[in-house]
């Protein structure tokens, strides 16, 4: 270890650091910014955020745990490119989770939390209404920030974690084989989600749920979208 990863180690803001790393990284991934399978080399992302190579190993090992991130021995990290398969396999336990978040927030929503995710659906639609690639990223990200609401509505870390981990995957899955140009999570099927939800109807909310997800997978194909490098992906 050298003198920089020794004062790195020993300074208490080091996790903090990391953390903020890790978050501009992943945000880099799941907003599309960042390609499946672009090459994340360890002293590329040392010298973009001037830390060691250690703690920037250490941020790239942590997005592996995640699924976000793919490391191969003698050849580095590279952001993951999910198969056919895996891609499946990831709607597949949203439909197996997402119906449940939603029996489970219905029984605790409020007006007010029912008011704020109306307000959350009004900054999507102002999204899909703005050109331009940060406008874009901004609605791919409010898609995928309705489905985590609902989720912390439910009152469950551990299902929200999964949630969290969950739409980051979908979002990179899409990246690899999204077909459409336009919002595969749908403004107007959160709509009627959350319409259902206000009216107590929680198993009309929950087909609408299901539906929405098979909507989404629907939109898959086999073509690659390019991505930017990962310097450019990191300028917001």
């Amino acid at each position: 270890m050298n003198v920089v990863e020794k004062l790195e180690a020993a300074d208490p803001s080091q996790e903090d650091r990391t953390q903020s790393i890790r978050d501009a990284l992943r945000d880099a991934i799941i907003d599309r910014r960042l390609a499946p399978g672009a090459k994340l080399a360890e002293h590329e992302v040392g010298t973009l955020f001037d830390v060691s190579r250690t703690l920037a190993r250490s941020v790239l090992q942590m997005l592996a745990y995640e699924g976000l991130v793919r490391i191969e021995r003698n050849r580095g990290a590279f952001v993951a490119s999910p198969t056919p398969e895996e891609a499946r396999q990831v709607f597949d336990s949203r439909r197996l989770i997402e119906p449940g978040i939603l029996r489970t927030a219905a029984e605790r929503l409020t007006a007010v939390d029912i008011k704020a995710l109306r307000v959350h659906l009004q900054q999507e639609s102002r999204f899909m209404n703005e050109r331009g690639p940060t406008a874009r990223r901004a609605e791919i990200k409010a898609s995928g920030d309705f489905h985590l609401m609902l989720a912390s509505h439910a009152g469950n870390a551990v299902l929200l974690k999964f949630m969290d981990e969950l739409v980051a995957r979908s979002s990179l899955v899409i990246a690899l084989y999204g077909r459409s140009g336009v919002s595969s999570c749908g403004h107007n099927e959160h709509a009627a989600i959350l319409d259902a939800l206000e009216a107590a109807d929680v198993e009309q909310a929950c087909l609408l749920m299901l539906k929405h997800i098979t909507h989404i997978e629907a939109d898959l194909d086999l073509r690659i979208s390019e991505g930017l490098s990962l310097k450019d992906a990191l300028v917001t």
